[in-house]
């Protein structure tokens, strides 16, 4: 019974050593995401945000002019994107970090079992066949789904999921769907196709809006979640 008591409370103490590692980067985090409201091309000083932030609360009167441009800007235009921003690299840390934890290697990354190139040929392939955005969503996650299955697949055929047949396995994974990738590309319009693709796989957050951000959000915290939790 002692023994069976034991590996929860070992799970709980190392939750809250990890919890009490990050608290004190949270201020970090958010002084860094209100100081990014204050950066763009139209710069904003901070003594704006703080009187934006007053007027809000009634505690000063802005010119209505003034405190519309101050909304359309940091409510419309930056807090999305800043949100975004937060809440994409929660989620890129959470899951290089269960990589780096499956692998037991602190130098592993997505790309690895060929996740990046199947979700970005996935992706292509949406924008190849399809103009709707949820389109693109499903194939690129079912391509990086796909890419990391047939890295498992050849390392359960060649070596009962051997660690290094496993690493193996990605690599030709990676490089299989890499290729198809190119292929996409070079069937693609090279007026309207291929730069929508070449600016996806770039990346940006420049179309983050509120909307997004709301159907996007839980689906991100659920799976921090469980990799926290797992």
């Amino acid at each position: 019974m002692t023994a069976r008591q034991g590996g929860p409370e070992s799970a709980a103490t190392v939750h809250l050593r990890a919890g009490a590692a990050l608290a004190p980067w949270l201020p970090l985090l958010a002084t860094a995401m209100a100081l990014s409201l204050s950066i763009g091309r139209y710069p904003l000083p901070v003594a704006d945000l703080v009187a934006y932030l007053a007027a809000q609360f009634g505690w000063v009167d802005l010119a209505p002019a003034r405190a519309e441009l101050l909304h359309n800007l940091i409510m419309n235009v930056r807090l999305p994107r800043v949100l975004v921003a937060a809440l994409v690299g929660a989620a890129l840390s959470c899951s290089g970090a269960a990589f780096q934890g499956v692998f037991r290697n602190p130098l592993v990354s997505p790309n690895l079992l060929g996740v990046l190139a199947g979700a970005a040929f996935g992706a292509a392939l949406g924008m190849l066949i399809s103009d709707a955005w949820w389109v693109v969503q499903l194939t690129a996650f079912a391509m990086g789904l796909a890419a990391v299955l047939l890295g498992l697949a050849i390392a359960q055929v060649f070596a009962r999921g051997a660690l290094i047949m496993l690493v193996l396995g990605g690599i030709v994974s990676g490089a299989l769907f890499t290729a198809l990738l190119s292929m996409v590309k070079y069937a693609a319009d090279p007026y309207n196709q291929l730069p929508a693709i070449v600016y996806w796989l770039m990346g940006s957050f420049a179309q983050a809006d509120l909307g997004q951000l709301a159907w996007a959000a839980p689906l991100l915290l659920a799976g921090i979640g469980v990799l926290c939790a797992s």
